[in-house]
């Protein structure tokens, strides 16, 4: 039996499980707690272990891992809540640990990658992922093909400028997307509402607050709330509108816990996309749907990742 291993690396969670040849379903999986001190490879070395089948023959591992990484040397340049992994190279380390072929990508792309080959992407050749949660990341596809850049950095779109000297980003930079329309955003927006004095159910809530309470508050008709909600969307919105005219996708994949929110985020979302394209043709025959795949995407990207760096099956394409 050939196997493939697939790594999802989260900020709280390292994922790991083992595919069968051919299946998309895995054999086994695994987690463990994400360290945030001494050696977090020897930690994912130790699962992948874990779960090393004890017969056949394992063909590859794909890593999905928050960036900005280079994903043609396999070297992660940083990434959040592991600072030990600053100019780390994971897939040498795991090469050699192991003796088998390793890929790596932003676990962003590999999100989008899995929605394409398993989930909502199907069919598709040219597929916008976007993931909004504690932050924003997102994944482009264009003529099949995974869009890297000349270092493997490209897509960042969470990390466009929306609003000149605004928020302070986690990146460090200010008015970027991330810092207007993420979860981190979000209930960010409702603490300093709460603090001027502005009037909330969400005053009542357990803190520091989180996006999903105030999605509930929102649900629930308070003022407040929907209001952080709607600006957030009507800033992905004209965001989206501009990715459209970059990209010009066929497919808009919708990712992340933020996206739980349902109608209060996706109604004014897409009025406001529909009000900020430069011509209606960006939307003839525009997909604009919610992911698939769940938390499941990145193991899936990788799995697709893996498979498709393998020597044979790049003899096959």
């Amino acid at each position: 039996m050939k196997y493939y291993l697939a790594v999802d690396v989260g900020g709280t969670w390292l994922r790991a499980a083992l595919y069968r040849e051919g299946e998309s379903l895995p054999a086994a999986q695994r987690r463990a707690r994400t360290p945030r001190e001494g050696r977090p490879e020897a930690a994912l070395a130790a699962l992948l272990q874990e779960i090393w089948p004890a017969e056949g023959e394992v063909l590859g591992i794909g890593v999905a891992c928050p960036g900005p990484l280079d994903p043609r040397r396999g070297v992660v340049f940083a990434t959040p809540n592991i600072p030990a992994w600053r100019d780390f190279p994971l897939a040498d380390y795991l090469r050699q640990t192991f003796g088998v072929p390793v890929a790596i990508d932003n676990d962003a792309n590999l999100a989008a990658l899995g929605e394409w080959r398993y989930g909502a992407g199907r069919g598709h050749h040219h597929v916008l992922y976007l993931t909004i949660s504690t932050g924003i990341g997102a994944g482009v596809i264009v003529a099949d093909r995974l869009l890297h850049g000349a270092r493997g950095l490209a897509a960042e779109l969470g990390h466009i400028t929306v609003v000149p000297d605004g928020p302070l980003c986690g990146c460090g930079q200010r008015g970027h997307l991330e810092a207007l329309a993420s979860g981190t955003a979000i209930a960010r927006q409702a603490e300093e509402a709460l603090a001027r004095g502005e009037p909330s159910i969400l005053a009542t809530q357990p803190r520091p607050l989180t996006a999903a309470q105030v999605a509930q508050a929102a649900q629930a008709h308070d003022a407040l709330a929907q209001r952080i909600f709607t600006q957030a969307a009507e800033h992905l919105g004209r965001a989206l509108a501009g990715f459209l005219h970059i990209f010009n996708p066929s497919i808009v994949i919708l990712g992340g816990g933020v996206v739980q929110a349902g109608e209060i985020l996706l109604r004014p979302l897409e009025a406001t996309l529909r009000a900020s394209v430069m011509t209606p043709a960006y939307l003839d025959g525009l997909t604009l749907t919610t992911a698939q795949l769940g938390d499941d995407a990145g193991l899936l990207g990788a799995l697709a990742l893996t498979r498709a760096s393998h020597p044979a099956n790049q003899a096959t394409k």
